[in-house]
């Protein structure tokens, strides 16, 4: 569990990143559930700021959480880096503590679970936030 982020209490947008499409969800620290939010466009890699920014109006989320693609074996893939480095990129534009959770399958569980294919993104999302506010905010037994 990322130092400090059991102490957060507030809103959290997650974001399952891709290079085309951006799956947003946001979750609540306290009841430890979320749901998708919003799919953002990206172009060429670069992604729209400005739809993101309306979310973090919105929203004004204590935290963000980015999921870090990663084979099934846990070794980084192709968009890890990526991943985090949009993450970085989302802290330092909104001023606000990033979290990364190693997700691997969210969007296919997202599928398995009877979401229409051009809502995956942010189902995605939903499942891959709703993994780190359980790990992070459940209760310890």
């Amino acid at each position: 569990m990322p130092k400090g982020a059991n102490e957060l209490t507030g809103m959290v947008l997650g974001f399952d990143f891709g290079l085309k499409r951006i799956g947003v969800a946001v979750g609540q620290t306290v009841t430890q559930t979320a749901s998708p939010e919003a799919i953002v466009n990206s172009r060429d890699g670069k992604p729209d700021w400005e739809h993101i920014s309306t979310l973090f109006e919105k929203w004004q989320p204590v935290a963000i959480l980015v999921g870090l693609p990663m084979r099934l074996d846990g070794s980084e893939q192709a968009l890890t880096q990526p991943a985090r480095k949009f993450g970085q990129r989302l802290s330092g534009r909104y001023h606000c503590p990033v979290f990364y959770i190693e997700e691997q399958l969210s969007s296919i569980e997202a599928e398995q679970r009877g979401i229409q294919s051009d809502h995956i993104d942010d189902h995605a999302a939903q499942i891959i936030l709703e993994n780190w506010l359980q790990q992070t905010f459940g209760k310890q037994t």
